[in-house]
């Protein structure tokens, strides 16, 4: 007859089991298809970089000047949180208005927690910089996160739209006196 182990050794069994169980569907799992989000997705073009996973950043733009900034790139479409010390702290693609801001330096005139937009849909996190023909140039984001939908023909809006969690970073970054650099 087979000895009987003590029940100490039958939980330390089971223990060591299962956390080898968990460890093996963890990396499974790490492996596996993630899902991405449904919304729309800001359009690049053929002339953007492709958008950076966390191991390569977009490099913050040539010539888009020093120190605590943000920096709107007209052309790529994006922006950058830059620290003090010239780090990036967050990077993210952008949906601009039908008004852009020409090239140069700005700075964060006014903010507002939430309004609706020129295009009817409910915004937050407004943080405004520039203005051009008139139009206020802002960035915000829709309070449902959505993308926002192509401008009728011929309405002028100054809205810089993003994703709400880039709305979220920008509204904490972004206080009024903040430097705005629009670069092409």
């Amino acid at each position: 007859m087979p000895a009987r182990l003590p029940s100490w050794a039958w939980v330390t069994g089971l223990t060591v089991g299962a956390i080898a169980a968990v460890t093996v569907l963890g990396v499974q799992a790490d492996r596996g298809s993630h899902p991405t989000a449904a919304s729309a997705k800001p359009s690049s073009t053929a002339s953007a970089q492709p958008t950076p996973t966390p191991s390569t950043p977009a490099r913050v733009p040539d010539g888009s000047g020093t120190g605590r900034r943000v920096v709107y790139s007209l052309g790529e479409k994006r922006v950058w949180l830059v620290d003090a010390s010239e780090a990036t702290r967050r990077t993210f693609t952008v949906w601009p208005g039908s008004v852009s801001p020409d090239p140069g330096s700005y700075t964060v005139s006014s903010r507002n927690a939430a309004t609706t937009g020129s295009d009817g849909v409910q915004i937050e996190h407004i943080v405004y910089f520039a203005a051009k023909s008139g139009i206020s140039v802002a960035f915000s984001n829709a309070v449902d996160g959505a993308s926002p939908p192509p401008a009728a023909s011929g309405t002028k809006t100054g809205g810089v739209r993003m994703r709400k969690a880039d709305g979220t970073a920008l509204w904490a970054f972004g206080t009024v006196g903040t430097t705005v650099t629009v670069v092409k």
